[in-house]
């Protein structure tokens, strides 16, 4: 509203005006014109009009539906009598209700208007105009004259021989008229081709396109424009004051527009958002539902080679399948956050997915795969080192018992046989010294036996695939081992008996038998020593069977004493055989033969240099798998040393780094190039690891660092650099989009760091309020001032979880400084579209907002089912309020 100064201002010209007694007659004549224009313009509203502004208003009845009209309100009821009085009295109830608005009426009374005087119904007049059409004019705090003017002068200011400086003599030549409306309506006049030199012509254009296409009607007469020495002002301001409310009307309709579209728009890219993220969330959770059984499932085929495959198999899901869908994680995450920022800044609700597809689901089912995940290599390669194990007791069980049966071969039927009941004496005795050297032979197998027994246990105990044929090989050698025992029993008590009975002895083949069958032994455990199958994980291990080896290569010099002694004594049969020309008798005391002994003896000491070679050839490859070890520990410290200081950098980020978010934001991105071009190590090492476990290497004490602690790290990098990123990236959206002064939100995180004492990027309740008092926020130490504070911890902390995020302090302070737009806003927007009528038609929407934007408000708003309907009448107040209501999604 215009100040009391300004309409006394004009009040006292009137008093001046009054004093002279009369108007220049020209003035006068224009504002007749351009008052009787001004006031049909309105009544017409109405359905009617006036010729005669001094005789038309005497009565007051339309003087007082002038003022019902242009004000929207409702004024007393009239006196409908035709006396004096009852038209005085209708004219004081106009004049009462101007003065209502804060109007000085100077020196015009109801008697002057009822009489007709022309001056006083002019000046009357102008006071309406003043008060309804020229005092809402308002620009940049100046008077409704001055505000007038200086819209003008904007306006006009680009147009060639326009200079508005005045309201009279400013418009004469009727290109001030035109410039107005050519910039706002240049598709209705060609200004360019308007003369200065023909001022009738140009206001006669202006005038004409006015009243045609802007609805505005002819106050002005061009004639009396040109031929006045100075226009009249006041019939000039009234004309210009209908321009600017037609086009502040236009105005209000594009900026309405303009409003609903932002809106729309951005109500159309969060349903985007939110479609792509139930589809990233769908297609990740199906993934891993299909992949999390696999990884929990902890059953092999029980061979050497299905587990390897097995773990080809893992290494392929590590490196081609699990880090895309890492990425596809991470993606997902930052939509969601994205999509809330937007949400939070277009003061709509929060986005909830659909039921099973929230963050913290997507989180929950991505843990149970690193858990089905975590002990799954670890299992394979525990398995692959039992299932070597088992390998290795299985090719020694059989050895032992390929050995062992090989003993056993006639041993029975040996030890079945009645010979000894057809032989002589001395046959006897023989027998005899053979089954005593025979049973020396059996103690000196029992522990070959337990051997293979306690091996087959354990083969069961491990659960080795061909059990069935250990055991049942087992259970062949145990039953004729017991068989052996009871004959060997039997034999000998068969030959005690038969011993009283026959004495004599051979002692040198006694002698022969008793350290040949030893001896024999010997080498037999000799052998199966050198062949023994082995299996070592380091050169130390390596160097102890080498020196046990050497320990074994010392006592040779002992047994070729004993290798010579026992062929001495076959020496000497032969010799004495020799010399008596007798022919050389069988041993009767052993089945062992001179050349058995040779044989063997010379097999041993071929198997010595294999032995050595075996354990040479196993050093290298001991040595090589060092290499590794040291390669590895090598490349493994570098790398995690480089991931350990990046995540150190990452957690710096934030509250703790100065510079702009920009600046913070270009360092992480610069990190994470460097991460991009870093990848190359992770791919050596993996490669360098691959070698490692193929070469079956289990321990490393060079490093620290395993495989899955670097994976983890390289991971936990990856994924806080896009965390960090999208934290920033949705800080600078927050900042621009809320308006928020780069000044502002680092005075924000200045604060926020100055009470963070442990570095922690959070705070605590009474740190946070200490917080909100330094940045000017007022609580009261008092019960309502402890309420307040409650209230904004519920927003800041809505878990309870007893700290303030440094993300949920920055969301808090920008929505306590940020203005944001509301329902109430869109509807107001909407209801000017509509020319103030609760309802508004698809044509309109059609020709007001763009056509994408219009068809997605005529898809979803409700028919408008009000009693002043109209066919096709579209209900945009619950369509607003459901904007800013929950999603449909």
């Amino acid at each position: 509203m215009a100040s009391d100064e300004y309409f006394d201002g004009y009040m006292e010209e009137e008093e001046e005006w009054d004093r002279e007694g009369l108007l220049d007659p020209a003035w006068e004549i224009q504002q007749k014109k351009t008052f009787t224009a001004w006031c049909n313009s309105h009544l017409r509203k109405a359905g009617t009009s006036i010729e005669n502004i001094e005789e038309d208003f005497r009565n007051g009845l339309k003087l007082m539906l002038l003022l019902e009209v242009i004000s929207g309100e409702q004024l007393p009821k009239p006196d409908r009598g035709k006396m004096r009085f009852h038209k005085i009295a209708n004219v004081n109830k106009a004049l009462d209700y101007i003065a209502s608005k804060g109007v000085k009426l100077v020196s015009i009374g109801a008697e002057e208007i009822v009489d007709g005087n022309i001056k006083m119904t002019l000046g009357m007049i102008w006071t309406i105009i003043l008060r309804f059409a020229i005092q809402d004019i308002t620009v940049e705090e100046l008077t409704a004259k001055e505000g007038l003017l200086l819209w003008c002068q904007r306006k006009t200011a680009p147009y060639k021989n326009v200079n508005v400086q005045n309201f009279h003599l400013s418009f004469k030549d009727g290109l001030a008229f035109c410039a107005l409306i050519h910039r706002h309506r240049p598709d209705l006049i060609d200004y360019h081709k308007l003369s200065k030199e023909n001022p009738l012509e140009n206001l006669n254009t202006a005038f004409d396109i006015a009243e045609k296409y802007l609805d505005i009607p002819r106050m002005l007469d061009p004639e009396d424009m040109v031929n006045s020495a100075k226009p009249d002002e006041r019939s000039v301001m009234a004309y210009v004051s209908s321009y600017y409310h037609a086009f502040s009307g236009a105005q209000q309709a594009e900026t309405a527009a303009n409003r609903i579209c932002k809106v729309l728009k951005i109500n159309q890219e969060n349903e985007r958002l939110m479609e792509e993220y139930e589809r990233l969330a769908s297609d990740l959770l199906a993934w891993i539902k299909k992949t999390k059984p696999w990884l929990e499932n902890r059953i092999t085929d029980n061979t050497l080679p299905g587990t390897q495959h097995k773990l080809e198999e893992f290494r392929d899901y590590r490196r081609k399948h699990k880090p895309p869908k890492l990425e596809d994680k991470a993606r997902l995450e930052n939509s969601f956050n994205t999509l809330q920022t937007r949400l939070r800044l277009s003061n709509r609700p929060a986005y909830i997915p659909t039921e099973g597809k929230l963050v913290s689901d997507i989180a929950d089912a991505w843990k149970g795969l690193e858990s089905a995940e975590k002990g799954f290599e670890e299992w394979l390669l525990s398995e692959l080192q039992r299932l070597e194990r088992l390998d290795h007791l299985a090719q020694k069980f059989r050895h032992k018992c390929e050995i062992h049966e090989e003993w056993a071969v006639g041993k029975e039927e040996m030890l079945e046989s009645r010979d000894y009941k057809k032989c002589r004496l001395n046959e006897l005795k023989a027998m005899k010294k053979k089954h005593e050297a025979f049973e020396s032979d059996l103690a000196a197998h029992q522990d070959r036996v337990e051997q293979i027994a306690a091996i087959a246990q354990e083969l069961n105990a491990l659960d080795y695939h061909d059990v069935a044929t250990v055991n049942t090989r087992c259970q062949k050698i145990c039953d004729q081992w017991d068989r052996l025992g009871q004959s060997t029993q039997k034999r000998r008590e068969g030959l005690d008996e038969a011993e009283r009975i026959l004495e004599r002895i051979d002692q040198l083949h006694l002698e022969f038998a008793k350290r040949a069958a030893p001896f024999n032994n010997w080498m037999d455990g000799a052998k199966e020593d050198l062949m023994d199958m082995f299996i070592v994980h380091t050169t130390e291990e390596v160097q102890g069977l080498i020196s046990a080896h050497d320990t074994f290569k010392s006592t040779l010099g002992e047994a070729d004493k004993e290798y010579n002694t026992i062929i001495t004594l076959v020496q000497d049969v032969a010799r004495l055989a020799q010399q008596y020309n007798m022919t050389p008798p069988d041993n009767p005391y052993t089945t062992l033969h001179a050349q058995d002994i040779a044989n063997k003896w010379g097999e041993v000491k071929q198997l010595i240099p294999r032995r050595d070679q075996t354990l040479q050839q196993e050093m290298l490859r001991q040595q090589k798998n060092e290499t590794l070890r040291r390669q590895f520990a090598n490349k493994a410290n570098s790398v995690g040393e480089w991931i350990e200081k990046r995540l150190d950098f990452v957690a710096a980020i934030g509250v703790h780094m100065k510079g702009s978010l920009e600046d913070q934001l270009n360092e992480i991105q610069h990190t994470e190039k460097e991460c991009q071009g870093f990848r190359p190590h992770m791919d050596e090492l993996e490669r360098i690891n691959q070698e490692v476990q193929e070469s079956m290497i289990f321990e490393n004490r060079y490093t620290q660092y395993t495989m899955e602690t670097l994976r983890v790290g390289w991971e936990q990098l990856l994924t806080a650099l896009a965390r960090n990123i999208n934290e920033l990236e949705n800080q600078i959206l927050t900042r621009d989009s809320k308006g928020i002064s780069a000044q502002q939100m680092n005075e924000f995180k200045m604060s926020f760091s100055h009470f963070d004492k442990n570095k922690t990027s959070r705070l605590e309740p009474k740190e946070f309020k200490a917080c909100l008092v330094s940045l000017g926020y007022n609580i009261r130490d008092d019960k309502q001032g402890e309420a307040d504070f409650q209230r904004i911890m519920a927003i800041v902390d809505p878990n309870r979880s007893g700290f303030i995020t440094f993300e949920a302090f920055i969301d808090f302070m920008t929505r306590e400084t940020a203005d944001t737009d509301t329902a109430e806003q869109v509807m107001q927007s909407f209801k000017i579209l509509a020319g103030d009528k609760p309802y508004i038609t698809a044509q309109i929407l059609r020709q007001e907002l763009p056509p994408d934007q219009a068809e997605y408000c005529i898809q979803r708003m409700a028919p408008y089912s009000g009693r002043d309907a109209v066919p096709g009448a579209l209900d945009y107040m619950s369509f607003s309020t459901a904007l800013y209501g929950e999603s449909d999604l």
